[in-house]
């Protein structure tokens, strides 16, 4: 076993030990959780892979009722609710959505009883940090946990989180979770349950958090204009995976540009415009480099027993989404 595997691991079981952190924050911290309900329509795109009805949670952000939560979640939503403290109801508006990062932002009209949680400094987390993850309810939806890793995530879903926060033990509802320092600011927003390798161990269970600092770069385009200002990257519309370096397309969106073009489930991905593809991360910065959502992306394809040469006619996944427009407060 690795050593400093050894280490962190006994550390970690120590810490299991020590008082709790959750002791140390103010109650009014965790009025700023709240659970989100999303109702999507059946033919929208992400209703196959994401479910026609989603539920998770979501963290109140300033006094004007912005909530930032995990954007899947919100995704071609046609009705959101939000429940605060108390169980109370309330009608929420979809604000903006960033592919880039996960980040997805609704608004509430009336943000009575709902305090805002301050924005602490993810940059500062790092391994064997203690933190807290909340999620909607009382004492028994926190959990104490520890960060195990600060590195890149690769999502099958044309998807990288450069510095994703990896923290165990896993919490089982981490959709739009709260990751909260000692200090009782907010680092991170849940977004995943994932596997980590640990060398000599093997995979633990684990979840995702996106760290805060990706959003006040975005937020002001977010609430103006439902999206970043940057420059959307190339979109394919597949799903892929990695094995031993290799990246095979495991689904095609449906309309989407690699239908378009002619890939299929199955296929091997071998090239970008050329340059030989070695792992998921770098088929997707590959295809990212190339320029922005519009640009073609020549692509070397092992079909069956053929390779062949494919052209995909990239587009702009915000715009292929239902995403409603919001309504302007």
């Amino acid at each position: 076993m690795n050593k400093f595997w050894v280490s962190f691991l006994g550390l970690f079981l120590l810490a299991m030990n020590e008082p709790a952190q959750a002791e140390s924050i103010k109650e009014e911290t965790f009025k700023a959780v709240v659970k989100i309900h999303s109702i999507i329509p059946k033919d929208a795109t992400t209703a196959r892979t994401l479910g026609t009805e989603r539920e998770g949670n979501g963290v109140v952000i300033d006094s004007k009722g912005h909530i930032l939560t995990t954007g899947y979640l919100i995704l071609e939503a046609e009705t959101i609710e939000v429940f605060g403290p108390e169980g109370k109801k309330i009608d929420a508006t979809f604000v903006g959505y960033d592919q880039a990062t996960g980040f997805g932002l609704l608004r509430i009209e009336k943000p009575r009883g709902l305090e805002p949680i301050k924005l602490g400094q993810s940059s500062e987390v790092k391994e064997g940090d203690a933190v807290l993850i909340a999620g909607y309810g009382d004492a028994d939806a926190r959990m104490e946990a520890k960060v195990i890793s600060r590195q890149p995530f690769i999502g099958y879903w044309e998807y990288i989180l450069e510095d994703a926060i990896f923290t165990y033990p896993p919490y089982a509802d981490f959709g739009g979770t709260a990751l909260i320092g000692p200090d009782g600011r907010l680092v991170g927003i849940g977004s995943l349950f994932t596997q980590f390798a640990i060398p000599g161990i093997g995979s633990i269970p684990c979840n995702v958090f996106i760290p805060i600092e990706h959003l006040n770069p975005i937020l002001s385009d977010l609430i103006g204009k439902g999206r970043s200002g940057k420059p959307p990257r190339p979109w394919l519309g597949i799903n892929a995976e990695e094995a031993h370096g290799r990246v095979f397309v495991t689904r095609v969106t449906s309309g989407g540009p690699a239908e378009r073009a002619g890939l299929h489930a199955s296929d091997l991905i071998l090239s970008v415009d050329g340059k030989p593809v070695s792992g998921l991360a770098d088929f997707y910065r590959k295809v990212w480099s190339l320029g922005q959502a519009g640009v073609n992306v020549p692509l070397g394809v092992l079909q069956e027993t053929q390779i062949r040469q494919i052209t995909v006619n990239s587009l702009d996944r915000y715009q292929f989404l239902q995403l409603k427009p919001k309504k302007l407060i």
